[in-house]
């Protein structure tokens, strides 16, 4: 791909051709008359940037006095232009990044009902992507400039700073956000972060990130409505392939189907697996004893049996026994009471 320059580049690129070329004539020229290269070379330097300290060899010849007149000439012209450009070069620079910065304050200060993802890491990269794929406004927080860069360069609001600071979060509009995702790797800071934007917010949804999960409880505490232990999630998933591959599979196709989980969505649906165990009550009950228990608001689409292999929309009558898997469609409000089948 070409490199593609500004005006004020382009115009450097070529004062400094010119001046290049302004040498090469004037050093070949007086090397022709006869003078050596450092004489040569040291009339040209002076000449160019007006230096004044007088000729190196007496110039009486008129075609020396017509070649010295154009060097000076010509490279006077190359030094300003030169000058010029590279003034340009490094104001442009400035400007835009500073008008980058009002840019990007202009278009913060517009956001409402937005989310706000403080850290942008590996979690918060996916974050980031999974929210422009679902179009929803949102602006990210972090204090490292090259995560930054990286997050303007795909298109994202961003600002610098460091979350845990009130004013960074009142400057990415905490007062007028929908829902803030604190994801950095350190506890404390999104214990922190969490308090100050409760405080601030007492109406925001706030999602925050835990790696030990004994600091589930304190997030809590501090105001997070939701609290996400990717280290827990992804020994849940390991435990699920290896327990129940066929249902497992199932699932991962529901949630690769773009439209299947719109429509479900849209209907205020979920797809959810939960095992029964040995206490649960609905251990000997059937599948319509289930669905009927929930009054139809769950709707169980396959069974992955302990004693192996897996039933696609399993009959009615057919009989739940503790190990089993269920995979069942049922409305939010009731896939807490579904994954109850799993002892806490």
């Amino acid at each position: 791909m070409p490199l593609q320059m500004t005006n004020p580049t382009r115009n450097l690129i070529y004062g400094l051709c010119g001046m290049i070329f302004t040498f090469i004539v004037g050093v070949g020229g007086y090397r022709w008359a006869g003078w050596d290269w450092s004489d040569a070379f040291y009339m040209v330097v002076i000449s160019v940037f007006s230096v004044g300290y007088g000729e190196v060899r007496p110039i009486q010849d008129e075609g020396l006095r017509g070649l010295t007149m154009l060097v000076i000439v010509l490279g006077c012209f190359s030094v300003i232009f030169v000058s010029g450009s590279l003034v340009q070069v490094l104001l442009e620079g400035q400007l835009r990044r500073v008008l980058g910065y009002r840019r990007m304050n202009a278009e913060i200060k517009k956001l409402n009902k937005h989310a706000i993802i403080c850290g942008f890491g590996r979690i918060g990269r996916m974050v980031a992507a999974d929210l422009k794929s679902g179009q929803k406004s949102f602006i990210i927080v972090d204090k490292d400039p090259r995560r930054l860069e990286a997050a303007r360069d795909a298109g994202y609001l961003t600002l610098e700073g460091e979350a845990t600071e009130e004013s960074v979060l009142l400057e990415a509009g905490v007062t007028r956000a929908a829902v803030l995702a604190t994801v950095l790797p350190s506890d404390a800071s999104n214990v922190f972060i969490t308090l100050s934007s409760r405080d601030l917010n007492p109406d925001l949804m706030i999602i925050a990130r835990g790696e030990d999960p004994s600091t589930e409880r304190k997030l809590v505490q501090a105001g997070a409505n939701r609290v996400v232990l990717p280290a827990h999630i992804g020994a849940e998933r390991i435990a699920h392939l290896i327990l129940f591959p066929e249902a497992t599979e199932l699932i991962d196709d529901a949630e690769k189907s773009h439209h299947l989980k719109e429509e479900l969505g849209d209907l205020g649906l979920g797809l959810e697996e939960a095992i029964i165990s040995r206490y649960s009550i609905f251990s000997g009950k059937t599948v319509g004893e289930l669905e009927s228990m929930h009054s139809g608001k769950v709707i169980v689409v396959a069974l992955h049996l302990k004693s192996g292999g897996t039933q696609l929309r399993p009959n009615r009558a057919t009989i739940l026994h503790a190990g089993d898997g269920v995979v069942a469609v049922s409305r939010d409000s009731e896939l807490t009471r579904l994954l109850e089948l799993v002892p806490q």
